[in-house]
């Protein structure tokens, strides 16, 4: 057992390592270099417009997917030999289904009341959102069947394209005229479109074949069983994306708001990534590893104390230096930005958990307990937000959200527990807790220093990483022949 647990992990750490480096290659200069000089460049109130847009179109997304990415992952994690079966009646039905997404999303748009410009751009987003929901799918093939170094390639093909057209727009003088957010949103659609051709032919020398179809009794097969991914996406989607849509929607400038908003969400949404990839990488492998019947206790808190201790980390520092890190970063309300940024960086920490024991549930097939949870945390955000954004605007969102995940959080925790009948490892939730109370020391003694802001901040990432790694709370083999079996013991303690 402790041979497997071994070779699991370093399977783990060897495809976690190239998904880093791609992602760290590329997606950091995306949303600090692109996206963030865009909204410098048009404003905050006409990033603000689109960041709204972007992100109405991103709630009826699941309409695109209906949970049948999540789906066919677990699947082919499973039964790899199911995708020449399920190819090409699949993609008959995802060309279905955004039909259904695009009429959907005009009706509502109409309905909330959107104006000729808005519903311009909303159609290159809509396209937008079917070619990266065929990408994700496409991509889910291909980790399902456990190729994790052509997937965490193709992770950064569309990010990487687009760095390439938005720098010719930004910093050349190749196009005439000042820059404007509907060039961003067309390079959007170009690297999507190029992006899925690249996966499609990489699935298609899987499956062997390719054709149109669509077998009705597999289709009904594949919806029954992929709702409760969709109706789980959907919940989940909500509650993290809803509150730029109803700043814009309820404020008399609440496009300058989404905006404000928008400058830290930023920032959330870049160290969020790095959730987001462990839990692509750990899904596949619990739904093999579950229905192998194999324990996953020692998997779980291994990949959970990888992730939550950068992330407290980068948290707590970002917690200290908001306001300095704002106004490095952008021109126009770095102050309210940065207050909104205290509170989603401390939201950051209970999000990176949910990646974890979320996609643990979910690999579980755990959708019931999940649903329920996830609505109730889409319920009490709107609750909170029409409460807070009248009299805080950004800010009432930003706690409207913390609040939420929290509750997310904790109560998947739990669920994980009762489930999977884990063990608390209390002799990690001390050393875990004594090291976020020396984060916050080291966080407030450095701010009575008279040094640069960027030498304290950088200060406290090296000092606090290497005191992690010296005290064993994480173990990160560079080589396999480094890596030992000691966690075994500290996480059954």
């Amino acid at each position: 057992m402790k041979n497997n647990n071994f070779n699991l992990k370093k399977k783990f750490i060897t495809n976690l390592a190239l998904l880093l480096f791609l992602n760290l290659l590329i997606k950091p200069f995306w949303i600090f270099g692109i996206d963030r000089t865009v909204q410098n460049v048009v404003g905050a109130g006409e990033y603000g417009f689109y960041f709204s847009l972007f992100n109405f179109s991103l709630l009826l997304n699941i309409l695109l997917d209906f949970g049948i990415t999540n789906f066919n992952n677990r699947e082919i994690a499973r039964n790899p030999h199911m995708l020449s079966k399920s190819f090409s009646n699949i993609v008959g039905l995802k060309f279905v289904l955004a039909f259904f997404y695009a009429f959907a999303g005009l009706i509502i748009a109409l309905i909330i009341g959107y104006d000729r410009h808005q519903l311009y751009l909303l159609g290159f987003l809509v396209l937008n959102q079917f070619l990266a929901s065929f990408l994700l799918y496409l991509r889910s093939n291909l980790s399902g069947l456990q190729m994790f170094r052509t997937d965490s390639l193709l992770s950064v093909l569309d990010r990487g394209i687009m760095i390439g057209i938005c720098s010719i727009l930004l910093w050349t003088r190749f196009f005439d005229g000042e820059f404007r957010i509907e060039w961003f949103i067309y390079a959007q659609t170009v690297a999507y479109f190029f992006s899925v051709v690249v996966a499609f032919f990489l699935v298609l020398l899987k499956a062997g074949f390719f054709t149109f179809r669509f077998d009705l009794k597999l289709i009904t097969l594949i919806i029954r069983k992929s709702y409760p991914f969709a109706l789980l996406t959907i919940l989940m989607s909500g509650y993290y994306r809803i509150d730029s849509v109803m700043l814009e929607r309820m404020l008399p400038e609440g496009n300058v708001e989404a905006g404000i908003y928008a400058q830290a969400f930023r920032i959330l949404d870049a160290f969020t990534m790095f959730a987001f990839l462990f839990a692509t990488l750990l899904f596949p492998m619990f739904s093999r590893m579950i229905k192998k019947g194999n324990p996953v206790q020692s998997l779980t808190f291994f990949s959970f104390m990888l992730l939550i201790v950068p992330v407290l980390i980068i948290s707590v520092t970002l917690i200290f230096f908001r306001t300095e890190f704002m106004g490095w970063l952008y021109y126009e309300h770095t102050h309210e930005s940065a207050r909104v940024l205290l509170v989603l960086m401390v939201a950051h920490i209970f999000i990176s958990a949910t990646y974890i024991f979320g996609t643990l549930l979910t690999a579980g097939g755990h959708l019931k307990e999940l649903n329920i949870t996830a609505g109730v945390g889409l319920g009490l955000n709107i609750i909170l937000n029409l409460l807070f954004i009248p009299g805080y605007a950004a800010l009432g969102s930003a706690f409207a959200s913390l609040v939420t995940q929290i509750l997310v959080m904790f109560v998947q925790v739990i669920l994980v527990f009762r489930i999977f009948r884990f063990k608390l490892p209390v002799n990690l939730v001390v050393r875990l807790v004594v090291f976020i109370i020396i984060l916050f020391v080291l966080g407030w003694a450095s701010t009575l220093l008279h040094i640069s802001w960027f030498v304290k901040a950088a200060g406290i990432i090296i000092f606090s990483g290497m005191l992690a790694l010296m005290t064993g709370l994480i173990k990160v083999p560079v080589l396999a022949a480094m890596f030992t079996l000691e966690e075994e013991t500290i996480l059954s303690e």
